[in-house]
């Protein structure tokens, strides 16, 4: 299965079904997305996808995101490899919501309701010892252009690793802290065994 499978996933069409051609839900994400921004953020917005490939769009209004490092992905994921492997296993484990990658910086950023960052505030607090972050209001979000679904290894360009399916449609935050659960349980069995290993 490819990114663009997993992007955009097949609808059965059948008696009541209404089904959306790619381009028409493409467009429908990318419209939802600039909504965050007036009129001319919107049109600078599309600049920048165009010309980077990334806009950069408020957090807080219609949806916030939890950064999550490179290193708890990868110990929940067994240490999968490719990027691909990796992708899959978040859109699996994340019921699809989407989560965009930042190899640059070692990052993935699961997009949730806007409302997590304060309904969830003392998990969040707990969170941060393991760079762990849910951010909401002020704060920007490079978000990559709808299309860009697969890792770049000759730019290490921000990508979708878990497309947004459909506009409006966000990772639970329930599954996301079920993640970081996880995470953080694997990261001290490693860390564990690291000291018994020098001892």
């Amino acid at each position: 299965m490819t990114n663009d499978d997993r992007a955009l996933r097949p609808v059965e069409s059948g008696p009541g079904v209404l089904v959306h051609p790619t381009a028409d839900r493409r467009l429908a994400t990318e419209h939802w997305l600039l909504s965050t921004l007036a009129d001319q953020g919107r049109a600078r917005a599309r600049m920048e996808w165009q010309e980077h490939g990334v806009a950069f769009l408020p957090l807080g209004t219609l949806f916030s995101a939890v950064r999550l490092p490179q290193r708890l992905v990868l110990a929940v994921a067994g240490e999968r490899k490719p990027s691909a492997d990796v992708d899959a296993f978040l859109g699996e484990v994340l019921d699809g919501g989407p989560v965009i990658s930042d190899p640059p910086n070692r990052r993935y950023y699961a997009l949730v309701p806007a409302t997590m960052p304060t309904t969830w505030h003392e998990a969040v607090d707990d969170w941060r010892v393991m760079d762990v972050d849910c951010l909401g209001r002020d704060t920007y979000l490079g978000v990559p252009r709808i299309d860009l679904t697969e890792s770049d290894r000759a730019t290490y360009a921000t990508y979708w690793s878990v497309p947004m399916p459909s506009m409006a449609t966000l990772c639970a935050p329930i599954s996301v802290a079920r993640f970081i659960a996880a995470g953080k349980f694997q990261l001290d069995k490693q860390n564990d065994a690291d000291e018994e290993g020098q001892a």
